[in-house]
């Protein structure tokens, strides 16, 4: 069995980079409103029931559930409506985001760390 590989390198002109570079961007700040909203979740959840936090306190209702890939998921398709911004890359590339974000949170959970 013989194994080919190819590499194939593109050289977009400006007005193609400026496009991969505003979707790299919005790609990003979707990878840390979906990081910063798990986080907010899991904090909100170790703070003693008897004493609040001198630093900060995340009210999060407590019947709101963990903002797992399928939430976040449904979270963003509503979020194309509110925010036009959001409709410039695919909704496969902004799909992937959160699932980079959903088996960051899976691979740390295997190595022990937890969420609550």
């Amino acid at each position: 069995m013989i194994n080919l590989n190819y590499e194939y390198r593109i050289y977009p002109d400006t007005q193609q980079e400026e496009q991969m570079l505003q979707w790299l961007d919005i790609c990003c700040q979707v990878y840390n409103y979906a990081l910063a909203e798990r986080k907010d979740w899991i904090l909100s959840r170790k703070s003693p029931v008897n004493s609040c936090s001198l630093i900060n306190e995340y009210i999060i209702p407590a019947d709101q559930p963990y903002p797992d890939f399928y939430y976040q998921k449904r979270a963003l398709t509503a979020a194309k409506k509110e925010y036009p911004k959001l409709k410039i890359p695919s909704s496969q590339a902004l799909q992937e985001v959160i699932a980079q974000v959903d088996s960051a949170f899976t691979a740390m959970k295997q190595r022990g760390f937890k969420r609550n």
